[in-house]
């Protein structure tokens, strides 16, 4: 991945986009999930709130680091 991106002058981490995006896309998979009825056999419901952030995010990492220049 690129070191920063030049928005209008302020230089914004390449990660940050990337953590916005799995933000989004975590609360469209938790609204999906709730609604299949998956955290009635969850234990700790934040707990596998953060677990499935955190596997969006690392996957949104590897394929952006696959797809933008470096």
């Amino acid at each position: 991945m690129r070191g920063e991106f030049d928005l209008f002058g302020v230089y914004v981490p390449p990660l940050l986009p990337a953590m916005l995006a799995a933000f989004a896309l975590t609360a469209v998979l938790i609204r999906v999930l709730n609604r299949l009825g998956f955290y009635r056999i969850v234990w700790h419901r934040p707990l596998a709130n953060l677990a499935l952030y955190v596997m969006v995010l690392g996957g949104l990492v590897f394929g952006l680091r696959s797809v933008l220049p470096t």
